[in-house]
């Protein structure tokens, strides 16, 4: 049980660290854009993030000396990666959350087209989008350290 809890710490501090600081304005700016620009910069973010997850599991293993089975590693930062990918392209975070009825929630906060609202963290997309990774490195936490 304190492996799992202690690879989700890992996870959860590679995540808030890759999400926010290692990120460039480039990738942020460009990642939920349609097309080619977009997939791309949302893949460079995704790499970039899910490296600074490996690190933080490296930095695991160096103070407690724990270290996952591989292939279980391999998967566990797969189950990471492709569901930020999938949360980060914007559109299909915004169609689960209209299909769960969560839709008015997730645009809660958001600039208003013609306004000069002032775009923040606090919107219900960001609060979505994190709740969102959360739970899938609670999957991956799982995955690595069962």
């Amino acid at each position: 049980m304190s492996v799992i809890a202690a690879v989700f710490a890992a996870l959860y501090v590679g995540h808030m660290v890759g999400d926010h600081w290692v990120q460039s304005q480039h990738q942020a700016d460009r990642k939920g854009l349609p097309g080619w620009p977009g997939r791309i910069a949302c893949a460079a973010h995704v790499a970039t993030y899910t490296a600074t997850q490996a690190v933080a599991l490296v930095a695991l293993h160096l103070a407690a000396g724990w270290w996952p089975n591989p292939g279980q590693l391999a998967a566990g930062l797969a189950v990471s990666a492709v569901t930020h990918y999938i949360a980060d392209r914007r559109t299909p975070l915004r169609w689960i959350a209209d299909r769960l009825g969560s839709g008015r929630f997730y645009r809660l906060g958001a600039p208003r087209p013609g306004r000069d609202d002032n775009p923040s963290l606090g919107t219900g997309a960001y609060a979505l989008d994190q709740s969102w990774h959360i739970g899938w490195l609670y999957v991956a936490a799982l995955v690595i350290g069962s």
